[in-house]
């Protein structure tokens, strides 16, 4: 049927556009509407599920500039050039956009619906169909001007009913947060324009919307935005079921949004929040109940215990109404690691605003998001679960919320300690140095010298004595020196702590071998000294024998 539809739709899209071509740009469906009339047509369209043809103009198939033009006509091939050409009231969103119901937005090839309270409706493409979404949302969405359509009539006066509730408007722009005395009765507006009571008469609707608001039916469906008794059920439901813990006040806000979106979750629904057809489920005996311990756990014992298992569904259908009770014990679970939603970017905005989330809002409930929480949990005296639950949600979006402590007040004990061990730890280890290393270098010292030095331990033999001598004496002295060398390496080996010894040990033993090749060469130098200076006295002497010998022959002839 759904290829059937789009293959209907696409041969009257090809028609009206052949007929735009033949006739001229400008075509006018003959038809026109109100700004809350189109609003309530795009949201039907969503709730609808409406498919994205290129082209399309007919119910369950449009275009962008289709979903619009079925409902009021207009030019549909520039929308907003022709209500420039007639004057109609047009800005850019960047500057705020009026409180009006049913206005056109517009970018480059494309156009939507402005809902209110910032959402918007448009027929976005073949992958996504007709979306429901809050402007600038996920960074796509973004439009750039709004305008009035020429084809549709805007109150400016008067009451509108729209989607459910009560709206007044006062020149041009519905009232917000405000009292009015109309007709006698005073009404309350609260902060998105919705009236406190139900009015008893509209006389005074402005005529573009009188017509409307007399023959308006109950809506099918509700959002975030909604407030009647239908709301009020929905709440209560919610609560019986766990997901729900706040006021029971029939306004659907942004903790109803909440619990409706974790039981859409739970039911292996479409999360969107928006309480249409899911209902059926919501009030029916199979709806799921909340994430809680004592729900799993008897679902835990089951597998044990199979042939009790009749006996316990008898006594489940009659415990149901106490469940909400045992629930309300633990949190309610709203949304939890691994979620991916608009609503956990919301949430992630809200804490990078109190500055808990220090990334971007990414839509995903990651482990970056669950330290986010469970650090305002911590701050917020709230049980730290790392998991946004009810009561952890209703605190986050209050004005109640503490923020993040400024990095001054944890930075400073983080700067104080590393000053601390920086002022240890060089205390510790240059104190040893300085007295070790004096003594340590003395000994070196000591056995560098002492095989160079003629102290009372080595005694060189005189003169006098032969080469043999020479060579014991030469051993003898090498021997005192090795051992000199040895005291000093014990002395300081002694002197130097265990834990630098280890650092050194490579080091000392490369300065005793260059030590004891010093003093071997030294003492073999000293010996050859010894020997040539023995030789050249011998030579000296034997010289001058023969000398006197000469002079006696001489004197004698």
């Amino acid at each position: 049927m759904n290829k059937i539809k789009k293959i209907i739709a696409a041969a009257l899209s090809t028609a009206t556009i052949a007929s735009v071509a033949v006739g001229g740009s400008s075509v006018t469906a003959g038809a026109s509407g109100t700004g809350a009339g189109l609003a309530e047509h795009a949201l039907n369209a969503y709730y609808e599920g409406w498919d994205y043809v290129w082209g399309g103009t007919s119910v369950g198939a449009v275009d962008c500039s289709g979903l619009i033009w079925m409902y009021c006509g207009g030019n549909r091939m520039s929308m907003l050039s022709d209500a420039q050409a007639n004057g109609r009231d047009w800005g850019y969103v960047s500057n705020g956009i009026p409180r009006v119901h049913g206005l056109g937005l517009s970018r480059p090839n494309h156009v939507g619906v402005y809902i209110e309270d910032g959402m918007e409706v448009d027929a976005r493409g073949s992958d996504y169909g007709v979306c429901y979404q809050q402007i600038g949302e996920n960074g796509w969405n973004n439009w750039d001007c709004w305008f009035k359509l020429t084809a549709v009539s805007y109150p400016t006066e008067g009451w509108e009913n729209f989607n459910g509730n009560y709206y007044y408007y006062e020149d041009g722009e519905y009232i917000v947060n405000t009292e009015r005395t109309i007709d006698g009765t005073t009404y309350y507006f609260d902060s998105k324009g919705h009236s406190s009571t139900t009015p008893s008469s509209t006389s005074s609707s402005s005529s573009s919307s009188s017509s409307s608001s007399k023959t308006k039916s109950k809506p099918t469906v509700w959002s975030k935005g909604s407030s009647d008794d239908e709301v009020v059920k929905i709440q209560k439901r919610l609560a019986e079921l766990g997901y729900y813990d706040g006021e029971i006040d029939g306004d659907f806000g942004d903790a109803t949004d909440a619990a409706f979106r974790a039981f859409q979750k739970a039911a292996g629904l479409t999360v969107d929040g928006i309480a249409g057809s899911d209902r059926e489920v919501l009030y029916s005996e199979h709806a799921p109940y909340a994430k809680s311990e004592t729900a799993e756990q008897p679902k835990a014992e089951q597998p044990e215990q199979p042939a009790e298992q009749p006996a316990e569904t008898e006594d489940q259908t009659e415990e149901p109404p106490a469940a909400p009770e045992e629930e309300t014990q633990t949190p309610v679970i709203v949304m939890e690691k691994g979620e991916f939603s608009d609503a956990v970017a919301k949430v992630q905005s809200k804490l990078s605003e109190l500055g808990y989330f220090t990334l971007e809002a990414t839509g995903l409930f990651g482990d970056i998001t669950t330290q986010a929480i469970s650090e305002f949990q911590l701050a917020n005296d709230l049980e730290v679960t790392g998991v946004m639950d009810a009561k952890t949600y209703e605190m986050l979006f209050s004005d109640d919320a503490v923020e993040a402590a400024q990095p001054e007040e944890a930075a400073q004990p983080e700067e104080e300690q590393p000053a601390e061990e920086v002022e240890e730890t060089p205390a510790e280890e240059t104190t040893e140095p300085e007295e070790t290393e004096p003594e340590a270098a003395a000994a070196v010292e000591e056995a560098t010298q002492a095989p160079a030095v003629n102290s009372g331990s080595i005694q060189f033999s005189p003169v006098g004595k032969s080469n043999s001598e020479y060579a014991a004496t030469a051993s003898k002295n090498a021997a005192q020196a090795n051992e000199v060398t040895a005291r000093a390496l014990e002395k300081s080996s002694s002197i130097v702590p265990a834990s630098q010894t280890a650092e050194v040990k490579r080091t000392a033993n490369i300065w005793v071998w260059m030590l004891l090749a010093a003093a071997v060469l030294g003492v073999v130098a000293f010996v050859f000294l010894m020997v040539s200076k023995k030789r050249g006295k011998a030579q000296k002497s034997t010289a001058k024998k023969k000398t006197s010998t000469r002079a006696q022959l001489n004197s004698r002839w």
